[in-house]
């Protein structure tokens, strides 16, 4: 694509774009999306790459317009030009990758070997009465494209092993863990600490659920779980099961670790474990 069409289109995103207050004495311009899929059709820029060119020029989507007051013009781009993996697209993965697209992070790639089922339907962001038996990633693909279709979303129905995780994560930014066994889990924090990027873990069971972030440098699920020998392949939630208000509880604490990650904001759970007991009520920070 010829860089003139791109300066043209992000052009015309500028003329059509409108000033707008984030903070007093902080102003940025702001463009609908009707407008950002029309340019980006007429010129044939594919729209990732438009929307960040827009935010180099200073013009912004409208539809970050929420996430400008604390991530900024250059927190967005960074956003949009990260690529995150996900393994599992169940209660939390298909909760964490739908908010990861709302955000705007640029690429997803995301893994998972199953297809939807009756008891999905109570907490899995992506299974709905008519996709029964519908592969979970040919779904969360397509749905995904209705949300933010500047996002490039590559999607692999496989259980995953070390080094196929190692493979299809290569150059991601982030891996997060939203799977349900723990062979599987500790399968990826090797992946990820051979790519030597960090992981981000999430668990859940009943009301209660557990989130922190792993580099590669630091200790990981074996302070959690023990040994990888000899941690059992299931947790406590093939007991108290997974209710459909504690997935997003959790999910949304990773979307904010990948989020923190990518951009620079704020502080990870890093050597820190976050819980959160919904029953009670219990929340604490448990450093590791």
């Amino acid at each position: 694509m010829p860089r003139l069409d791109l300066d043209r289109a992000v052009a015309e995103l500028e003329r059509e774009s409108a000033p707008t207050e984030l903070a007093p004495g902080r102003e940025v311009r702001l463009v609908d999306e009707a407008v950002v899929l029309r340019v980006a059709s007429d010129y044939g820029v594919p729209k990732r790459r438009l929307e960040l060119a827009a935010l180099e020029a200073g013009v912004a989507p409208r539809r970050y317009h929420r996430n400008l007051g604390l991530l900024g013009l250059h927190g967005q781009a960074r956003l949009l030009e990260a690529k995150v993996g996900v393994a599992g697209l169940g209660g939390l993965g298909g909760l964490l990758t739908e908010t990861l697209a709302r955000a705007g992070v640029g690429r997803l790639v995301l893994t998972d070997p199953d297809s939807f089922a009756d008891n999905n339907l109570n907490r899995q962001a992506f299974s709905t009465e008519d996709n029964l038996g519908r592969p979970k990633v040919e779904e969360a693909a397509a749905r995904l494209a209705r949300i933010n279709s500047a996002v490039e979303v590559e999607v692999h129905q496989v259980e995953g092993d070390r080094d196929e995780f190692e493979r299809l994560f290569a150059g991601a930014a982030v891996v997060c863990d939203a799977l349900d066994n723990l062979p599987a889990r500790f399968a990826l924090l090797d992946a990820a600490r051979r790519l030597r990027v960090p992981f981000v873990h999430g668990a859940i069971a009943g009301m209660t659920g557990q989130v922190t972030t792993v580099f590669p440098e630091d200790p990981g699920l074996e302070v959690l779980y023990g040994p990888p020998r000899e941690a059992p392949s299931r947790g406590v939630e093939t007991v108290l099961g997974n209710p459909s208000p504690t997935p997003p509880m959790i999910a949304a604490l990773e979307a904010q670790e990948v989020v923190k990650i990518v951009t620079g904001v704020g502080q990870p759970l890093r050597r820190k474990l976050l819980i959160v007991d919904a029953f009670t009520p219990y929340a604490a920070v448990i450093d590791l």
